[in-house]
């Protein structure tokens, strides 16, 4: 046995995370200490309730309802209660003790991120967080160091597993939103309140995180443009498919030129909303609850980094990895790395994004509709390049729905356009309209 310097290790939460971190750390105590160079001394977990159900038959010595010792007495330590209090007090206290932290908490990253991280800069430790995108995807290693001397010019993810379940059941299937997600929820992969996830909350919490190591610059969570899915329905899924599309709920973030914002002619747009990917993208390949980025950079090219994007012992995997970078970090001393957020490049809202579009219309099926449609488009300075048109008879009125596929257009104009379609009178309903992402 190799007699290695040994590092106490504090963990917060037991839940579904905590409790397979603690048993990895038991249980693979000699071999994580062989690839860190110290032996991990899991030295206390703090938990609210000591005779709470879990996941894992924990050792009840290790147990405690205090953190305070923890929290002034560790090397590492991880927090895994999610929410923003206490965690945020947790994680301050802990650095002010010299501790690293290792964290999956992506509400409190992208809400308080860069005072977290101001924090641990000035008294050199180091914040760890490979756990809070995309589960046990590595991608924010990549991101914050293996492209640290490339360019991204672009990520597109699918960072939420229970929404990319949801749209692909409704995709394969033809079933309606509240069915699937009734599924989701029988399964776990939703919860009792799927607000959150149906939303696009917490892919845009992921997205501002991924956003700001990509393009080196704070993003606060406000300026995360959020569209959810709960509009989504079957008719919409069936033009898309007819069309060559599958329906995923993205986030996009991507560099743009815009001269009239930035002095440097550059800024950023981050996103999230569903939008009609091509079937032959690799994105369009990712089905059930599992995530994907898609990662452009100006010499690597495109990238994809694919994996369960939840789960308990999944995610387990990206916060050990966490732990034996920052025990290496002890091993091998000096201050911390910091996050790199110099760039400070402007974000910009929704308005100034330009991609392609798909517009769904319900018009009245006379003649001179489709020419003041196509004026009206044209007058908004959006172009078409496709245009499929069904005729829905009822029993008095005839009516035809219009699905227009745009060349590329800003989204500003696009949304002014549809506005003077709402009020124009040939229009009797705006039934969707879609980005499409991924050409």
């Amino acid at each position: 046995m190799t007699d290695y310097r040994r590092l106490r290790v504090a963990l917060l939460g037991a839940g579904a995370v905590g409790s397979q971190v603690a048993a990895l750390l038991l249980k693979h105590g000699d071999e994580l200490a062989d690839r860190a160079g110290a032996a991990l001394d899991l030295v206390g977990i703090s938990v609210r309730d000591l005779d709470a159900p879990r996941d894992v038959d924990l050792p009840r010595e290790l147990l405690t309802t205090d953190p305070e010792p923890l929290l002034v007495g560790s090397d590492i330590v991880i927090e895994l209660m999610g929410g923003i209090e206490p965690a945020r007090t947790s994680i301050l206290q802990a650095i002010g003790a010299g501790a690293d932290i290792v964290t999956a908490n992506k509400a409190l990253l992208a809400t308080h991120g860069p005072e977290l991280f101001e924090a641990a800069d000035q008294v050199g430790a180091s914040i760890y967080y490979e756990a809070a995108a995309a589960g046990a995807i590595p991608i924010i290693r990549p991101l914050r160091d293996s492209l640290a001397g490339d360019r991204v010019q672009r990520i597109m993810g699918i960072v939420n597993g229970t929404t990319n379940y949801i749209l692909d059941r409704m995709d394969r299937d033809g079933s309606d939103f509240a069915e699937v997600l009734a599924d989701a929820q029988a399964l776990g992969y939703a919860e009792a309140d799927p607000t959150a996830d149906v939303e696009g909350y917490d892919a845009a919490q992921k997205a501002a995180i991924l956003a700001s190591l990509a393009f080196h610059t704070a993003v606060p969570l406000n300026a995360v443009h959020r569209e959810g899915i709960t509009q989504i329905d079957a008719d919409m899924m069936d033009a898309a498919r007819k069309a060559g599309y599958v329906i995923k709920l993205l986030a996009v973030c991507e560099r743009l030129s815009d001269a009239e914002v930035s002095p440097s002619g550059e800024t950023i747009s981050v996103r999230v909303y569903p939008a009609l990917v091509p079937r032959e993208h690799p994105l369009a390949s990712v089905h059930g609850a599992n995530n994907a980025v898609f990662v452009q950079a100006e010499a690597a090219g495109d990238l994809m980094f694919y994996g369960a994007g939840a789960g308990g012992v999944q995610t387990a995997s990206a916060v050990l990895g966490d732990v034996v970078s920052a025990a290496r970090r002890h091993i091998a001393g000096g201050v911390g790395v910091g996050e790199s957020t110099r760039a400070n490049l402007p974000v910009v809202p929704i308005g100034h994004v330009t991609t392609r579009y798909q517009i769904t219309l319900e018009v009245e099926d006379r003649p001179g509709v489709l020419a003041a449609v196509a004026g009206l488009l044209s007058d908004g300075r959006v172009s078409i390049a496709t245009l499929e048109q069904t005729i829905v008879t009822g029993d008095d009125v005839h009516t035809a729905r219009l699905v227009i596929g745009t060349h590329t257009a800003r989204e500003q104009d696009l949304s002014d356009t549809v506005g003077a379609l709402s009020a124009s009178g040939v229009v009797t309903r705006v039934v969707s309209v879609l980005r499409v992402e991924g050409d």
